[in-house]
């Protein structure tokens, strides 16, 4: 699961995020968890938390239901 959820952070939500000037890291798995950091602009962003909800785990969980949470570490 872990080179799936790779490949969505690569493919999809990296690029969406280098747009507006952030970045992602994967940083591993906790179960169905993924740990991420956010980096560049996205790093303590007011908005950071509604990223990784409304951005990241959707991303996800389209590919990979069973993605049950993203934390940022």
């Amino acid at each position: 699961m872990e080179d799936r959820v790779k490949a969505v952070i690569e493919k999809t939500v990296r690029p969406a995020l280098q747009m507006d000037g952030g970045d992602i890291e994967f940083i591993g798995m906790d179960g169905n968890k993924v740990k991420v950091q956010l980096k560049g602009a996205c790093n303590g962003c007011a908005a950071a938390t509604i990223t990784l909800q409304l951005g990241v785990l959707r991303a996800l969980q389209e590919e990979i239901p069973e993605i049950e949470d993203v934390v940022q570490v």
